[in-house]
């Protein structure tokens, strides 16, 4: 892990390609995790997502690439490629994949 974190640092990057698609997965690669927070991201197979939950912080999420459809407090909202989503803090959360998608995933815990 310690060698993966370090072929990341000191250079540009694409975020669209830290990740591959797989079938049929969610896949996720975490680029920083501190106390005060993390920074994630993930690939989404079409139809894939994560159930809905809560978190007790603030966070923002940014769709890479594709289409995503993010539910927040039982509204959705059709999240696409450039645009950009924040989940509130204490309210249920949940995302599913319309077609492929990848996002950023910042967590602030401060």
């Amino acid at each position: 892990m310690a060698a993966e974190k370090a072929s990341i640092m000191a250079q540009a990057l694409g975020l669209a390609d830290l990740l591959t698609y797989q079938d049929g997965a969610v896949i996720s690669r975490t680029l920083i995790d501190k106390k005060v927070g993390t920074i994630t991201v993930f690939a989404f197979a079409e139809g894939e997502g994560l159930s809905e939950h809560t978190a007790p912080f603030d966070a923002f999420v940014q769709i890479i690439d594709g289409t995503a459809e993010v539910t927040i407090a039982g509204v959705d909202h059709t999240v696409e490629a450039g645009q950009f989503i924040i989940l509130p803090a204490n309210q249920p959360h949940a995302l599913r994949a319309q077609t492929h998608f990848k996002m950023l995933l910042v967590m602030i815990r401060a």
